[in-house]
């Protein structure tokens, strides 16, 4: 687990004596327990991008949303050993802990809960290059706590590894050829991904069996990194998805010199954002409502899971921001963007500094 912005892991790091695999993730801050399924989807009309000679694009989905109280077995794995394993291989191959460490962590989501009564907005979660889906857990199940379903989506072959239901794990194909494949090529294939999950999910024979609480004219997208970017260009080519937040992530696919339709777009991320070029450049770009907020003391990772996995395997967090903070900082801006443009909710918190918040500033239009 390489710690959060460049840091290198030392060489045979040891996890610390006071850790536990009975490591929790912050409990989620709405007022519904949660629920998770996991859905394996697969687009016959696509082969794999980056690895044609596997057939179909496969993607593997967690659902989570609203559940009823009292329902569902036990609560929901963080991730398999096997992605952790490969998680530890590829990002911290110095480290000694092993892979239960990870995939241990607690989580808050019960494993096929039925829904709580109702129909809620769809929020679709796209991770980080390299990452597992999982990383982005703590924000997902505070989303679905809130009244969200959220589709939290891995992309296979471009993350550390992906668990399949007959139990294998794909490896990382295209880890080491980001820069020759191109964050533009990745990022529309991920546009591509999260259409078919949305045909998936909002079509006449959906294949998610609680589908029936998705409110499909209430969509929005999120991601982290290159999962952000996958947000801007989602929405280019999708008209469905009506609102999107880019969490820390650079705009290798160009937002279109149209922008977006005039929807809303959120733009949240650490302080080095201010000199992205693609940042300024895609601010000028977008059309619709916008935000540019920047949260001091935060690096990369710091919008994901990232920085307590680090932890957990003794590798320390280079940001000044503690995880639980600016996991509570992410939570509560990414719900409030979605509540004001998904349901209709005034959010004072979105339109300048919060006494609150001090490490956030916001740029208005």
């Amino acid at each position: 687990m390489s710690a959060p912005a460049s840091v290198s892991a030392p060489a045979s790091v040891s996890a610390p004596a006071s850790i536990t695999t009975s490591a929790q993730l912050p409990r989620p801050t709405g007022p519904h327990p949660v629920g998770r399924s996991t859905l394996h989807l697969v687009d016959r009309d696509r082969p794999d991008p980056w690895v044609p000679s596997a057939g179909p694009r496969q993607l593997m989905v967690s659902m989570y949303y609203p559940a009823r109280p009292g329902t569902g077995g036990p609560t929901a794995p963080y991730m398999t050993s096997e992605e952790a394993r490969h998680l530890l291989e590829l990002r911290a191959p110095d480290v000694t802990v092993p892979p239960e460490v990870i995939s241990g962590v607690r989580t808050w989501a019960h494993a096929d809960a039925r829904p709580a009564r109702g129909r809620f907005p769809l929020v679709v979660l796209s991770p980080g290059f390299t990452f597992p889906r999982a990383t982005l857990t703590g924000l997902a199940e505070d989303l679905a706590s809130r009244g969200y379903a959220v589709a939290l989506v891995d992309h296979p072959y471009e993350n550390a590894g992906t668990t399949l239901p007959d139990g294998q794990t794909l490896p990382c194909a295209i880890c080491d050829e980001f820069s020759t494949i191109g964050g533009d090529a990745v990022a529309e294939s991920r546009a591509r991904d999260v259409s078919f999950v949305l045909d998936r999910l909002t079509g006449r024979h959906p294949a998610w069996r609680y589908a029936r609480v998705i409110d499909a004219s209430r969509i929005g997208m999120a991601g982290h990194s290159i999962g952000g970017n996958s947000a801007a260009a989602t929405m280019a080519g999708d008209a469905r998805v009506r609102a999107g937040v880019n969490m820390d992530g650079t705009f290798f696919s160009k937002v279109p010199e149209g922008g977006l339709d005039g929807r809303p777009f959120l733009m949240f991320g650490a302080e080095a954002r201010q000199g992205d070029e693609s940042w300024h450049r895609t601010w000028a770009d977008l059309d619709g409502w916008k935000r540019w907020m920047t949260v001091a003391g935060t690096d990369h990772g710091s919008f994901t899971d990232v920085p307590l996995l680090a932890d957990l395997v003794g590798i320390p967090d280079t940001a000044q921001v503690p995880y639980e903070r600016s996991l509570a900082l992410t939570r509560a801006y990414v719900a409030a963007f979605f509540d004001q443009h998904l349901k209709g909710k005034p959010q004072p918190l979105l339109d300048g500094p919060s006494p609150d918040n001090p490490e956030v500033s916001v740029r208005l239009p």
